[in-house]
């Protein structure tokens, strides 16, 4: 989050792949606009929708179920400012959504976390041990 703190500030956020939500939580604490988080498990939606409550931020969050690369395909240019994403490792999940991001710019930024060994091709990678975040910028 410190590498994109300049970047939330009244900013559309969108957190696929949100799990608990912390992602998408940790954005609001720092100034995002709104929240959208995109989940498809029945126990990680508890969690989203108990987070959401817990911290009272119902009004700026919205969470929708489903598949998360299937809810960015229907994006079109600029829908968010920020994209989050955390998605299951060993599915060459980065490297999809960097390839959507290349054919819609859906944000100014998409931020996804994957394995060091994946190589999604984005515009800056930042290695963590066996862990990496890949960075891609609209034009």
């Amino acid at each position: 989050m410190n590498i994109l703190r300049d970047q939330l500030t009244g900013a559309r956020v969108l957190d696929l792949y949100a799990g608990s939500g912390a992602l998408g939580l940790e954005a609001l604490s720092r100034g995002a606009a709104s929240i959208t988080l995109v989940e498809y498990g029945t126990k990680a939606l508890e969690a989203l929708r108990a987070n959401i409550a817990q911290l009272d931020v119902g009004g700026q969050a919205n969470i929708h179920r489903g598949d998360s690369l299937d809810f960015v395909k229907r994006l079109g240019p600029d829908a968010y400012d920020v994209v989050l994403a955390d998605p299951p490792y060993g599915e060459a999940i980065a490297t999809e959504l960097v390839r959507l991001y290349r054919h819609v710019s859906f944000a100014r930024i998409l931020s996804v976390e994957h394995p060091g060994s994946e190589k999604p091709g984005g515009d800056e990678t930042r290695l963590y041990g066996s862990t990496a975040l890949t960075f891609c910028y609209a034009p």
